[in-house]
């Protein structure tokens, strides 16, 4: 079983950081990962420091990315994990020079924004961990399941829906205690959006959003707030995002997916549900949907998600737009090798290169 701790070292990544003021659907063909858009090294002429915030799913995977960024192409990368929809706010304001979100913008978001791009950049999942004393790690879940604890229907570990999906497991009679974002989150936003294909009573009575009005339960602002509750509470469920479950060795839930299949969330299930993907729109104002994949994809994590990386088409000055085309085009090719120790599955070779076409439109 795993060992439940908060290792606060561990989730240093996701400390807001002190963010400095700046200026102001095709289907693509199958191609190998290849070199940055805009050259594999830092043009000339380009910023020397990009500022970016939001998602916290991310952080760590760009914890990582930017001392490598820096010690070989020299530009400083500044970002605050301060939520999804702290960074689609910072980006529309242009505060920062790049924001970060796991949900895809709506319609009045990609309107306020004016010309923002969102490009998926990484490829992660949205766990479902636990704190129940005596009870083992990979319990079995159904999203139906995981709705009604959320709706507030079941309320207790030895509930008769539960123990019929663990049998041979002793649960308690411990309350169930279920733990949410208070902040705008692609957390939220991706388990929501999960919950509310598989119950049509969620769907209509909570929805999905980056953020929701919870029946009841605790609140945490950001994984890192959400993981606090979640050790220090017996009885607590959380969504949270798959990086922060493993690091802090929170035990974790195995959700069925539409095969009838309990896959361990990690890089190959996540990695299986993106491999469901018929299609991937370019053009960057389109989101990608990735919960519930098929039952043809009957190894994929059903709560997997592309993270994505905000940036205006028309950026404040002629090098902070090479910078960011460099940055980009290099994470989502290069970069995206410092991600399987995080549990970051690569991207999708399609996605990519629609992602290429998308970062050549920074202007």
């Amino acid at each position: 079983m795993h060992r439940k701790r908060f290792g606060m070292g561990a989730l240093s990544v996701v400390a807001a950081l002190a963010i400095a003021a700046c200026g102001s659907s095709t289907t693509q063909t199958v191609t190998k990962t290849g070199s940055a858009s805009g050259g594999s090294s830092a043009a000339p002429g380009g910023a020397k420091t990009l500022v970016g915030a939001g998602s916290t799913l991310v952080a760590p995977l760009v914890s990582v990315w930017q001392p490598t960024y820096n010690t070989k192409y020299g530009v400083a990368i500044t970002y605050g994990a301060i939520g999804s929809g702290g960074g689609i706010q910072q980006i529309t304001a242009r505060t920062v020079n790049f924001g970060a979100s796991d949900a895809p913008m709506t319609s009045s978001q990609q309107t306020a924004c004016k010309s923002c791009l969102e490009i998926p950049w990484a490829l992660a999942a949205t766990d479902v961990a636990y704190h129940v004393t005596g009870v083992p790690n990979g319990l079995h879940f159904t999203g139906p399941v995981l709705a009604d604890i959320w709706m507030g229907k079941i309320k207790t570990w030895n509930d008769p829906a539960i123990k019929a999906l663990n049998p041979g497991v002793n649960l308690p009679s411990t309350p169930i205690v279920p733990v949410h974002r208070t902040d705008g989150s692609g957390d939220t936003f991706a388990f929501t959006n999960y919950l509310s294909k598989v119950s049509p009573e969620f769907a209509k009575s909570i929805g999905n959003a980056t953020t929701v009005s919870w029946p009841g339960g605790i609140g945490g602002k950001g994984n890192s707030g959400v993981g606090g509750v979640l050790s220090s509470t017996n009885g607590a469920i959380a969504y949270i995002a798959i990086a922060y479950v493993l690091s802090n060795h929170f035990d974790y839930g195995l959700v069925q997916n539409a095969a009838h299949k309990f896959p361990t969330p990690g890089v190959a299930s996540i990695a299986a549900a993106a491999d469901s993907l018929k299609s991937v729109p370019s053009g960057g104002t389109t989101g990608i949907s990735l919960t519930n994949p098929p039952a043809t994809a009957p190894n994929a994590y059903p709560i997997s998600t592309f993270t994505y990386v905000l940036v205006p088409t028309q950026s404040s000055s002629s090098a902070v737009a090479t910078s960011l085309k460099n940055f980009i085009g290099w994470a989502v090719t290069t970069g995206q090798s410092d991600g399987a120790k995080l549990d970051f599955a690569p991207l999708p070779s399609a996605v990519v290169k629609a992602d290429q076409a998308d970062v050549a439109l920074i202007k």
